[in-house]
């Protein structure tokens, strides 16, 4: 039987989702079969519009091995699962003569845990909920989410919380979960037999293709106990957001509050002299924290270095007492052991960590505003620990005995992919060697005509942004181009104070132009309303550098109030600057130039969404236009026809107002 070609199969692949062939498409998927063939790595950059996820999953159905879709966002997640691959299944079928299956695989605490759900939780004094459907009143918010639980988990056939609509809130859903740590474990539980995670886990063994997320793939790389089946192909989407989900993972904390719910959930279940020295290293350990300073430990103190080993040395013991020891008194005792045991590791294995020491390794104190909670009560203050880098950890975890793919409308920064390889573990493309990975990129170019769509505008006249320095004139920019515009604008800032300012202040300046702030509502109800309403502003900080996707006339200004690089005290960033700067590279280029760059092209893919989208970016920082690093971070941008003159861009808006406002009528 001939094998079907594979511009054939794209070709019904894209016909069946009601799409249009892109020659980018045709590109990417002819290289992603390339690197599948060959068993090599492909970095593919595909611009907004290009149809990416048929670009890569057509070739990778074609080839019929076992795959691994990673994503980083639910929305990508859910558009794979619901949309993109059942009618891409049923469109292939007919020329491929089988029926590829395919599964969603997420972290167990997102399913449902029927076990919490019908026995409670495990008993914790001061938190309270023994058992959360008898303690909460049915007339609360709370107590409403849990009987919607109960009620739901008749219905669902996954579990999943992300299948609940509309959801419920964290505390709520926390009652009804467990953590991989926490959980019984499928032999001894009672509701072994009908759980979702597991289920879920049944459904990816027997799939072709098991869609995931970044995390859960980093723990699956990192932890070395496998929670993704073996596959000869990963494909990981939005890739530019890997280091950064991989490096949250690979990240441990250590608050007062947590290691007190460690003492406090053990102390019933181990001998008295074993709980009183957890609970006296535990006090040793918040007196310390009491006085913690915001900033890196490139050393760890004394006092510190002291409660940490008292801290893990404790926690050591009742790890032990807790394996070996049985109180049949105890209600529900198995859950209740469990649960005391992953609150005790997860102190144990942070303050080995730290107390090891390691060159890779950075830890810092963090201070947070104080808020309810037992996790909160005692210290505003937590102590974290970080790898100086994860290229390495990537390098020898996911590049090893399967061909990888990596695609993002965002990997060529600064015109090529070795700042975005560097991160990933890879050798500048070309680089040969015995233990390196073989990788290419490519760019397939998006179907958007920039120059004619967009223009990029940079506020060269303005002064230059000082840190928490007073921005009048920036204000004074913005409220012109907002008004030029009338309204349209989507306003991306640096931090959320810069936002909450901007937006007092606007609110007052143009009260015919509504602005709405994050957090104000949930992030989806706020696209929506500025999707509504063509006058509407949205303003906000990261999550809308990339989580917004609002084609048409609603979003015809992007403004971001300055470059975004990372702030000068934060630890991470700082700490790995300084050690590319020791290896005799350049710290600021390889570390703050590539985070700000990354996140602006980003940004600035606001704007364009569709083929009739027309608007402006707007860079309210005049050092993208007179620093020498300026030039590195526009080729990292979509290649809009770039202006200094203010003049002109009002013109530009104004008339853009116009059409869209003629096209309405």
């Amino acid at each position: 039987m001939t094998k079907p070609s594979l511009p054939d199969l794209l070709h019904a692949a894209v016909s069946a989702v009601g799409g249009t062939e892109r020659p980018g498409q045709v590109a990417m998927a002819e290289a992603v079969a390339e690197a599948i063939d060959d068993n090599s790595h492909l970095l593919v950059q595909a611009g907004t519009g290009t149809g990416k996820s048929l670009g890569y999953l057509v070739p990778a159905l074609a080839q019929g091995e076992r795959v691994v879709v990673a994503t980083a966002t639910l929305a990508l997640q859910r558009q794979l699962v619901e949309r993109d691959l059942p009618r891409t299944v049923d469109a292939l079928h007919p020329q491929l003569r089988r029926r590829p299956q395919f599964a969603m695989l997420k972290g167990r605490s997102n399913y449902l845990c029927l076990h919490r759900l019908h026995e409670g939780v495990p008993q914790d004094e001061e938190e309270g909920l023994f058992d959360p459907f008898e303690a909460a009143a049915p007339t609360s918010k709370l107590g409403q989410d849990l009987m919607r639980l109960r009620d739901w988990s008749d219905e669902t056939e996954t579990g999943d919380r992300d299948d609940l609509t509309p959801g419920v809130s964290d505390r709520a859903w926390s009652q009804v979960s467990v953590s991989s740590r926490e959980c019984l474990g499928a032999s001894k539980c009672a509701y072994g037999a009908e759980c979702f995670a597991e289920a879920a886990r049944e459904r990816a063994k027997l799939a072709d293709v098991v869609v995931t997320n970044h995390a859960l793939l980093a723990i699956d790389a990192i932890e070395g106990a496998p929670v993704l089946p073996e596959h000869e192909v990963l494909i990981v989407d939005e890739a530019h957001e890997l280091v950064s989900r991989v490096t949250g993972v690979a990240t441990g904390e250590l608050t007062p509050g947590q290691v007190n719910r460690a003492v406090r959930r053990s102390a019933k279940l181990v001998d008295e002299k074993i709980a009183d020295q957890l609970q006296t290293a535990a006090e040793g350990f918040e007196r310390v924290m009491e006085l913690a300073l915001p900033g890196r430990l490139e050393e760890i103190p004394e006092d510190l270095a002291y409660a940490l080993m008292a801290l893990r040395d404790a926690a050591r013991a009742v790890i032990t007492a807790l394996g070996s020891t049985r109180d049949r008194s105890v209600q529900d005792e198995d859950a209740v052991r469990k649960q005391a045991m992953a609150s005790v590791e997860t102190v144990h294995g942070v303050a080995e960590r730290i107390t090891q020491g390691s060159e890779y390794d950075v830890v810092w104190y963090e201070r947070h505003e104080p808020r309810g909670g037992a996790a909160y009560r005692h210290s505003g203050a937590s102590l974290r620990v970080a790898p100086l880098s994860v290229s390495g950890l990537l390098r020898e975890k996911l590049f090893t005995e399967r061909s990888v793919v990596l695609a993002s409308a965002t990997l060529k920064l600064g015109g090529d992919f070795n700042g975005v390889g560097a991160s990933l573990g890879l050798a500048p493309e070309g680089t040969t060697g015995d233990d390196l990975p073989v990788w290419k990129g490519i760019d397939v170019g998006s179907p958007f005509d920039y120059p004619r769509q967009g223009i990029l505008y940079v506020a060269k006249h303005l002064s230059r942004p000082a840190r928490d320095g007073d921005r009048g004139d920036m204000l004074d920019e913005l409220t012109e181009l907002m008004q030029a515009a009338g309204g349209r604008t989507l306003g991306l800032f640096s931090s959320m104070r810069a936002a909450q300012q901007a937006a007092e202040e606007l609110r007052t300046r143009v009260p015919e132009l509504p602005i709405l702030l994050q957090g104000e509502d949930t992030l989806g109800e706020l696209i929506k309303n500025f999707a509504a309403d063509p006058k509407t502003c949205l303003f906000g900080t990261l999550s809308l550098w990339q989580g917004v996707d609002v084609p048409g006339p609603s979003c015809q200004l992007v403004v971001m109030d300055k470059i975004p690089f990372p702030r000068p005290d934060d630890p991470l960033m700082s700490a790995r600057q300084k050690a590319v700067e020791e290896a005799g590279g350049n710290g600021f280029m390889a570390v703050a130039a590539t985070h700000a760059a990354l996140l602006m092209a980003q940004g600035a893919g606001r704007l364009v969404r569709a083929t009739g989208d027309r608007g402006v970016v707007a860079v309210l920082d005049p050092r993208l236009a007179t620093a020498r690093y300026g030039s590195y971070l526009k080729a990292s941008l979509p290649d809009f026809w770039y202006t200094t003159d203010r003049n002109q861009v009002r013109k530009s808006l104004a008339a853009i107002d116009a059409a869209s406002k003629a096209a309405s009528v």
